[in-house]
């Protein structure tokens, strides 16, 4: 039987010794995504014949497995017929959820045709962009950003500062929570969740390898957002608030950030809308070059 642990901070030299060999541009496979969602997604691991197998719940409280890690292509069949068994025994609804392209073509290599068998899942598929674009904020598309942008610089005497003190840390959580005060209705659960992950990486943000800055507007934080850079040309925004009253809050420290922290980055995740109608309408608003697809497959 597969024993599975609960994972935690110490877990991160493990985890970063099998994803970083991959060059992922889903967001996904980020440890600190696992490590803010572990508590609303129950998140656990095991190790199964040197690859690293993590069991998870998704938002509707239905369990399945993320991709495999680390493993022998030879394995490969045993590993998946081993978690199918695993799945029927323990009536998950599903077997993969957060599948990439190219492991969905190494199943079929394995399996044959099970088209019947996978599904796009729309709502998590992640939001990708030219850094450079986000930056410069050129071109008639970001015209209304940019005017965004330069309102915000032009009518508030403000102070960026990064979040490596004890002080600004505690006025990153105080502003999480007045945030998840101010927005809680309807997304609960989410929220507390996520405000609960928000304080976690604010207090280990050295331990995470994560950067982040926040916004002051007469000495309160208006806005701030943490990310990481995941490999060579890929850092993702892990989380981004400010308050809704101040104009151009979130264009600002959106364009700042990358410009301040990932200038060099060629690439920007800013991770999926799950669903969420303003939320889809407020990314797409920034033009993607690309939405990183996911797969779901269930036999």
């Amino acid at each position: 039987m597969m024993d599975f642990k609960k994972l935690e901070l110490e877990d991160k030299e493990l985890f970063d010794k099998y994803i970083y060999p991959y060059k992922f541009l889903s967001c996904e496979y980020s440890f600190t995504t696992l490590y803010i969602w572990r508590d609303a997604c129950d998140i656990r691991y095991t190790i199964y014949k040197n690859a690293l197998i993590i069991k998870k719940k998704d938002f509707n409280g239905d369990y399945y497995f993320m991709q495999p890690l680390g493993y022998d292509k030879d394995d490969l069949k045993d590993i998946v017929e081993k978690l199918s068994n695993y799945k029927m025994e323990f009536h998950m609804e599903y077997l993969f959820k957060d599948l990439e392209e190219n492991f969905i073509v190494e199943i079929k290599s394995l399996f044959g045709n099970i088209d019947g068998c996978i599904k796009e899942d729309r709502d998590n598929f992640d939001y990708l962009y030219e850094a450079k674009k986000l930056i410069m904020l050129s071109g008639k598309k970001l015209h209304k950003k940019k005017n965004h942008y330069n309102s915000f610089v032009k009518n508030y005497n403000y102070e960026v500062v990064s979040i490596n003190s004890k002080n600004v840390a505690d006025d990153v959580i105080e502003s999480a929570r007045t945030w998840y005060d101010e927005n809680k209705s309807g997304q609960e659960d989410m929220l507390y969740y996520e405000l609960q992950g928000i304080e976690d990486i604010v207090d280990n943000i050295e331990k995470l390898s994560l950067v982040g800055i926040a916004v002051y507007i007469d000495g309160k934080i208006a806005a701030f957002t943490i990310g990481e850079r995941l490999n060579s040309k890929l850092a993702v925004i892990h989380i981004e608030k400010a308050d809704r009253n101040v104009n151009g809050a979130y264009s600002f420290i959106n364009k700042e950030f990358v410009d301040r922290c990932f200038n060099d980055a060629e690439i920007i995740n800013r991770e999926q809308d799950l669903g969420i109608v303003g939320l889809r309408k407020s990314k797409m608003s920034y033009y993607p070059i690309k939405l990183e697809k996911k797969f779901i497959l269930n036999c």
